[in-house]
């Protein structure tokens, strides 16, 4: 039997116009009524994905890129994910849901007392994707944005103070008993008074204590600042990675040891790579899409472009392909992850149609030069890093449509269960308690 895996999908277009762009996803489905994002919902529920993270992004970006963000819907628009979350666990019994959260946009209290209140509403099926986004600093009148590192630091502050209002409530301070009649002693709260570097606020928290955990914290962040920020905070680490026995050993061991560093196990973190495979029917269609794939033409490249512009929050369109690309071009605020995946070990004097190019080209699921493969063949990937680098799961990567959602898991899901891989039944523990199965 093959080493159990977790499953997750990450909502990577985020509350937005899910299927733009897609011809076979035009069912009219109405992306801002919760209809469509219910019935997806319920359709990973029932192929025993354990978490759905949605992606958010606040900002459409600086005026120079606005108009490249929003031409095909990339960067926007989007809609508050938080706010989608209580339809999402209306539909759902187990699905885990991770809306995605910047602490430049909410103050410690009115967080800590939002986030409690879903907690309880969805039975303890929270998750919080916090991120660092420095880019929308104008929006919260946070101006200058902080630099890579701070906004770690300010997270950081801004996580524990949440923490500590979820806390406030001691032991014993929740009674409940009507024989007395007492419902709580206010002598065991924590009046919490916090004054730091970049917020202050007092408590107690005016809401209850959690019964069964509280909501599981997610982070991204493959960076040295990002990766010890997940292993004193995070249960769920979103990893970026390439998909290989030594990569995922080498990745896994860094958050381990940043783990144990702040005084955690290595068994607190569920490391969960982020992998966009195209599945298909046969290894004779997946040969013929990586060889159509092989030499993107003008049309290919200028997508890629503007899909590449609207990560970067640079217009990448504006420049000469032709020539090198100046990487002092990126702003501060800018994901060195993101610059590095486009760039990657690349030459400083490839052009940038070349890089582009990279972006477009495909590989085969059966060589591990890519993902285009069968279901059969993403499973043999699973089962690999699954038996012989100790992965926790993956999180699969993209818009949330039912046609999306049916195209990926209809032969994988039941692949996977065949072979031990992916669950068939939940707890009634939550999120966390999901997660801490195996």
């Amino acid at each position: 039997m093959s080493r159990m895996q977790h499953l997750g999908w990450f909502l990577a277009r985020g509350f937005g116009p899910q299927g733009w762009g897609h011809p076979s996803l035009d069912w009219d489905w109405d992306w801002t009524r919760p209809d469509l994002y219910q019935q997806s919902a319920r359709e990973l529920e029932q192929a025993g994905v354990d978490l759905l993270i949605i992606e958010d992004a606040p900002s459409l970006g600086n005026a120079a890129t606005i108009d490249t963000r929003i031409r095909q819907a990339f960067g926007g628009p989007k809609f508050d994910p938080l706010l989608l979350a209580p339809y999402l666990f209306a539909a759902t019994r187990h699905l885990g849901v991770a809306p995605t959260v910047n602490p430049a946009a909410y103050l410690p209290y009115t967080a800590a007392r939002q986030f409690a209140s879903l907690q309880h509403l969805s039975g303890h099926r929270l998750g919080l994707n916090v991120v660092t986004d420095t880019g929308s600093a104008r929006h919260f009148g946070t101006e200058p944005p902080l630099a890579h590192d701070a906004a770690y630091d300010r997270a950081e502050e801004w996580l524990d103070g949440v923490k500590r209002l979820w806390r406030s409530w001691g032991e014993g301070a929740l009674v409940a008993d009507s024989s007395i009649p007492l419902y709580a002693d206010g002598s065991k709260l924590d009046p919490v008074r916090h004054r730091g570097e970049y917020f202050g606020f007092d408590g107690p928290l005016n809401a209850i204590p959690f019964t069964d955990g509280e909501p599981a914290i997610v982070s991204p962040g493959g960076s040295g600042r990002g990766l010890a920020f997940a292993g004193a905070n995070s249960d769920v680490q979103l990893a970026l990675a390439p998909l290989d026995v030594e990569s995922v050993r080498a990745y896994r061991a860094r958050i381990h040891a940043a783990a144990v560093e702040r005084g955690r196990q290595p068994s607190d973190i569920t490391i969960l790579f982020a992998i966009q495979p195209v599945l298909v029917s046969s290894t004779e269609e997946a040969d013929r899409l990586v060889a159509a794939s092989a030499h993107p033409d003008d049309a290919g490249i200028r997508l890629i472009a503007e899909r590449q512009s609207s990560d970067l929050e640079t217009d990448l369109t504006a420049l000469d392909p032709d020539r090198p690309l100046d990487l002092a071009i990126f702003g501060d605020h800018v994901s060195r992850g993101s610059i590095n995946r486009l760039v990657g070990g690349a030459d400083p004097s490839t052009p940038l149609r070349e890089l582009l190019a990279r972006q477009a080209r495909l590989g085969r699921l059966s060589d591990r030069s890519g993902f285009v493969g069968t279901a059969d063949e993403l499973a043999d990937l699973f089962e690999e890093l699954g038996d012989d680098a100790d992965n926790d799961g993956f999180l699969l990567w993209g818009d949330i449509h039912p046609v999306t959602v049916h195209r990926m898991l209809d032969e994988l899901a039941p692949i996977l269960r065949r072979r031990g891989i992916l669950r068939r039944e939940f707890g009634d523990g939550g999120l966390l308690q999901n997660l801490r199965d195996f």
